[in-house]
């Protein structure tokens, strides 16, 4: 996982047709979300999947105490620089979601967005990941996790995304997804292709990893078992945010 991503981190932007839109518009879908939870004072957040800084940033520019993480040290050190860009004070290092470097207690929210967690294949990686968010969120802390539209996507399960394209004319680039499901109709092996203007010809970048198709019942079940409560799914005709989005509570010391 943190290879296909400390490779993807120079070129990450170039999904986006505009990745500085992109990182403002799902700033303030996320920020929508926190304040209507936690109250309209900025929340100390952690991204623990911040990659090179789309959320993490775009939380920033809202006011938010923000702290990223992320098991690729490549992304981490691209969200540093992107958040140092903008002149905002975001600390950023590279960590492992299964063991979080931080004290219990220590944020008021955590976000895992933009389908990270999927990356863990079992039960048993997965749970340590939603406890260790668990641990470091205060007592009714928010969780915020996103994923891929997967109980549709399990349904036709398809072989490839469409094409996404970044820039004009002879400088744009192209990025797309080839897709091979197991026998299990729940795990795919994922193939990330980037075609990039290289003067006359293209450079070719593939990058694989595998993905675990969660439906919203699989996560919710999981998020439960971990401690969390009130688990609810709200999809992007409601808040805004590009995937569907998984919110629950951190539950209170009895």
């Amino acid at each position: 996982m943190a290879r296909f991503y400390d490779r993807l981190a120079a070129d990450y932007h170039l999904i986006y047709d505009d990745w500085d839109g992109a990182t403002e518009r799902q700033g303030r879908a996320l920020d929508t979300v926190i304040r209507s939870a936690l109250g309209t004072a900025p929340a100390t957040v952690l991204d623990c999947a911040c990659g090179i800084g789309t959320q993490a940033v775009g939380l920033a520019l809202r006011g938010h105490r923000v702290t990223g993480t992320d098991i690729s040290p490549a992304a981490a050190a691209r969200a540093g620089r992107e958040a140092a860009r903008r002149g905002l004070e975001m600390p950023v290092r590279a960590a492992d979601m299964r063991a979080l470097p931080f004290g219990d207690g220590t944020f008021d929210a955590v976000v895992c967005a933009d389908n990270s967690l999927p990356h863990f294949l079992t039960d048993e990686d997965l749970l340590t990941a939603l406890g260790e968010m668990r641990r470091v969120l205060r007592s009714d802390g928010l969780l915020l996790i996103s994923t891929r539209p997967y109980d549709r996507i399990r349904r036709s399960r398809p072989a490839s995304t469409a094409p996404q394209l970044h820039g004009a004319g002879s400088g744009r680039t192209v990025t797309f997804q080839l897709w091979d499901w197991h026998e299990d109709g729940e795990r795919y092996d994922l193939e990330h292709f980037q075609l990039i203007p290289a003067g006359d010809d293209w450079r070719v970048e593939v990058r694989r990893t595998t993905y675990r198709a969660l439906t919203e019942g699989q996560l919710a079940g999981l998020v439960t078992e971990a401690g969390f409560d009130a688990p609810m799914w709200r999809q992007p005709e409601d808040t805004g945010f590009f995937q569907p989005l998984l919110t629950a509570r951190r539950r209170a010391a009895r």
